[in-house]
């Protein structure tokens, strides 16, 4: 999608969450209206931040996988350990 295209979108799903009827989806039209340019920043920048919550979803998995450790030192080896590229070549294979 390119930006202009983006923008003329924008407008027109503003317009109708304006006109709608529903006052919970004109409020949210409105909050939404207002980060207009930051959206439309992020749509021509192309950034997002899917990587961090990527990686930060796969902390949170391994601390769940971790609870009960005895430590945090414990728990901080096990997260750099899985999100490392390290090779690890385990004994006997």
């Amino acid at each position: 999608m390119t930006p202009d295209t983006a923008e003329a979108g924008f407008d027109l799903w503003l317009e109708r969450a304006a006109s709608c009827g529903i006052d919970v989806f004109e409020g949210l039209g409105r909050k939404v209206g207002r980060r207009k340019a930051s959206i439309l920043a992020a749509v021509s920048s192309g950034v997002s931040n899917a990587r961090v919550e990527a990686m930060n979803n796969k902390i949170k998995l391994i601390v769940r996988r971790g609870y009960g450790f005895r430590n945090t030192d414990n728990l901080m080896a096990l997260v750099m350990l899985c999100c490392s590229s390290l090779p690890l070549a385990l004994p006997g294979r």
